[in-house]
């Protein structure tokens, strides 16, 4: 196996991205700064989150031109398509953060006299996202807002054949003023994934692709509460 991720374009059919494989070494640190960053993200008010989240989807929707571009050459999807994908996240994102006061809410669970009953919703942890390369973005980001409105630290693995649409994702969060670990990118092989899994960091793992990465890593998570 290759010691590095590759993305060969479809447009001309030459090396576009190259990233080094991560070690399965770097699986606790990496685990260990999703859980710092989460514990201080999850005091903040969901209408903190909000406006922080908001300033990252500005930014994300500042680059389109750029996210157009990199679209083309790692999908091979005309330029002019690129601004619907962008559209897209942004309105799927826009939609979930102004959801999330709604949706996060205690749930009443009934009168009993003497008792206050209610159901609070309270952060999982650390949520592993496995993101697809068909609609990158917007398969994406139905996992990532949610999650982190809801107080928790994400952690991406996207295809190889869109792995920069991660970084760029990333990259403009982060230049929004996302808290530093609270969002990480993995350039993983499937071995690194399984591990990840299995480290008993993850508390949840959102998977978009086909139905035999769905059974292996059903596989993989067997026994464990996630």
């Amino acid at each position: 196996m290759s010691d590095s991720l590759k993305t060969y374009s479809p447009v001309d059919g030459s090396l576009y991205v190259e990233r080094p494989y991560m070690s399965e070494a770097q699986i606790p640190a990496l685990i260990e700064k999703a859980e710092a960053a989460q514990k201080d993200w999850a005091k903040k008010t969901i209408a903190e989150r909000a406006a922080i989240l908001s300033k990252c989807i500005e930014v994300f929707e500042s680059r389109k031109e750029q996210i157009s571009e990199e679209l083309a050459w790692q999908m091979g999807r005309p330029i002019r398509y690129g601004a619907g994908e962008v559209g897209g996240f942004v309105e799927r994102a826009t939609y979930m953060i102004s959801a999330a006061e709604k949706a996060l809410e205690p749930v009443e669970a009934g009168e009993k006299e003497g008792f206050t009953r209610y159901i609070k919703r309270e952060p999982l942890g650390v949520v592993f996202t496995i993101a697809p390369w068909n609609f990158p973005y917007m398969t994406a980001v139905n996992s990532i807002v949610p999650a982190l409105m809801a107080g928790n630290a994400v952690i991406l693995k996207h295809a190889t054949q869109t792995h920069l649409c991660g970084e760029t994702m990333r990259d403009a969060f982060v230049e929004a003023g996302l808290p530093e670990g609270l969002f990480q990118l993995v350039t993983a092989t499937h071995a690194f994934a399984a591990k990840l899994i299995q480290s008993g960091g993850i508390n949840l793992v959102a998977f978009t692709a086909s139905v035999p990465g769905g059974e292996a890593i059903e596989q993989v998570a067997t026994g464990q509460f996630i």
